[in-house]
């Protein structure tokens, strides 16, 4: 349940946090949590904050457990948000919401640099998790139709056994979320295209290691082509801050 009046922090029920005291309320539990976030789940009718004349929110504490029940229903359990909605629902009105199964698959942590982006290690993992269509679509809160189109722009790839890793659940995870923006997997295929270009690049710096005599000559190439796509991820991701700046 989402407590109405509650406060873990010891806070009066009747105080008001502005959003930046939200985001430090909720961080430590949500790294990952951004005042675009916030906004997005108030435009998606999860929550609904007061405002002021002027037109800031303002945030009660159960709002805030509002926002950390949304947070760990998508975190801990995958679920979409048209679910969670559902849940809020029901609480709102007095029930309990659904009963939620267990989860089986577990995707792999990415593994994160001092400066949050993805590190060499983060390239050299290989997870063992394989998952049937039906258990991707259910895990990765999607529907089968958006899982279509995903393949049909090259966006996830099953294997021979028509099984996908977590690199795939990933993929359609994050797909979900940029179609709550209106970007479609047409629209995504130029990161495929762009993805492919940077491998080749990869796969042109480490040639002359990965063809040595050395008999170690194919694991140092792998630690090298691990180092230089998470260099690339890095430089990708900066250039389109830049950008975007």
């Amino acid at each position: 349940m989402v407590p109405a009046s509650a406060d873990p922090q010891g806070r009066s029920a009747n105080r008001r946090m502005n959003i930046g005291e939200v985001l430090a309320t909720l961080r430590e539990d949500f790294p990952g949590i951004s005042i675009s976030k916030i906004r997005f789940l108030e435009a998606e009718g999860l929550i609904d904050p007061e405002r002021t004349s002027a037109g800031y929110r303002k945030f009660t504490p159960a709002d805030v457990e509002r926002l950390r029940y949304i947070l760990r229903m998508q975190r801990d359990h995958y679920l979409p948000l048209k679910v969670i909605g559902e849940h809020l629902d029901a609480i709102d009105r007095g029930l309990e919401p659904p009963a939620i199964e267990p989860v089986g698959p577990v995707v792999p942590k990415v593994a994160l640099a001092d400066d949050g982006f993805p590190s060499a290690d983060s390239f050299r993992q290989r997870s063992d998790l394989r998952l049937s269509r039906k258990e991707l679509v259910k895990v990765a809160g999607i529907d089968d139709e958006l899982l279509t189109q995903l393949e049909t722009y090259g966006l996830v790839r099953p294997d021979r056994k028509g099984e996908y890793d977590a690199d795939d659940l990933v993929i359609a995870r994050t797909a979900e979320e940029l179609a709550g923006f209106g970007l479609e997997p047409r629209h995504l295929r130029v990161f495929r295209t762009a993805a492919d270009r940077e491998v080749g690049l990869v796969e042109q710096a480490v040639a002359p290691v990965r063809n040595g005599r050395d008999p170690a000559a194919r694991a140092r190439a792998e630690e090298q082509a691990a180092s230089i796509a998470a260099l690339t991820v890095k430089l990708h991701a900066m250039l389109v801050k830049s950008a975007l700046g």
